[in-house]
């Protein structure tokens, strides 16, 4: 079963489960266990770090026999409600994920968006083909907005916006971002950057918009600050891509903070691509560790 999932971070440590820690993962299988009778695991499409934000995370579960029969037998059995929209009361994936947002509560920081059943080809994490990120900055010109403050990175100044965006487009391609990423023992630090650009929305705030097949530890944050600096006029926007081909992290620029980060949307192929792209995915992580 697929699920698409959104959640403020602010209060969790990161996606994985970690015992004596309040994370998405165990939120979130915690309340789907005491709907389907038993354990639920989940596989998610990307492992956001602590205070990170999603709106379109993908995670994927394979139910057995009885936690679909416990579903659909309370569908059966329950009297029907004023709440309860049409299709929870037709479609057993969305009873499922109904029945978790009543355990999860009215305004919980963690929801299911949307669920459906999955081919069996279908993995969350393997067969996605990108992943897309959104950051958010407030500087000078665009204020400060208390409502957006757990969402958003408030910097001094004014940044030029237009020698961001320069800088950008400069990483985009297939790199070696060892200097953009945190280093993980056994772990590549080769990535395809499809997409990295920066905008002003209408009330001023900096938007990155920033899309990559896969992402190592830190990297979207990494990036983002490499092109604060640039800027704030610290770094030229050609510098960017030096750093990034001395392969060496560096004190040049600052990791941003992670309130200003939120997991947007993780793109899959079509359905009858799903197998192959899975294994490609596992065959490629096989030769890089």
């Amino acid at each position: 079963m697929r699920f698409d999932i959104a959640y403020d971070g602010t209060q969790f440590k990161g996606w994985a489960r970690q015992p004596g820690l309040r994370t998405v993962q165990g939120v979130l299988e915690d309340a789907l266990a005491r709907v389907a009778g038993s354990a639920v695991r989940l596989t998610v499409a990307g492992r956001t770090d602590s205070g990170v934000h999603a709106t379109g995370q993908v995670a994927h579960a394979d139910l057995t026999p009885d936690q679909w029969e416990r579903v659909t037998r309370r569908r059966r059995i329950d009297k029907p409600r004023e709440h309860a929209g049409a299709e929870a009361d037709r479609d057993p994936a969305s009873v499922l994920a109904h029945r978790a947002t009543g355990v999860l509560g009215p305004y919980s920081d963690v929801t299911v968006t949307r669920t459906s059943t999955a081919p069996d080809s279908f993995d969350a994490r393997f067969s996605a083909a990108w992943r897309r990120y959104e950051y958010r900055i407030a500087d000078q010109t665009a204020g400060y907005d208390p409502l957006q403050r757990l969402r958003t990175t408030r910097v001094r100044g004014r940044l030029d916006a237009d020698t961001m965006d320069r800088a950008a487009r400069g990483l985009i391609g297939l790199h070696d971002f060892a200097a953009y990423c945190k280093p993980r023992p056994g772990a590549t630090t080769i990535r395809t950057l499809l997409e990295f650009d920066w905008r002003r929305d209408e009330r001023g705030l900096l938007i990155a918009n920033v899309r990559a097949d896969a992402f190592c530890h830190s990297m979207v944050r990494a990036l983002v600050g490499a092109c604060v600096a640039v800027g704030e006029g610290r770094l030229a926007p050609g510098d960017l891509e030096v750093l990034r081909d001395e392969l060496v992290r560096t004190s040049s620029f600052k990791v941003q903070e992670a309130r200003g980060l939120t997991l947007t949307d993780v793109g899959y192929p079509a359905e009858e691509q799903l197998a192959a792209r899975a294994e490609q995915t596992r065959n490629r992580r096989d030769r890089e560790s």
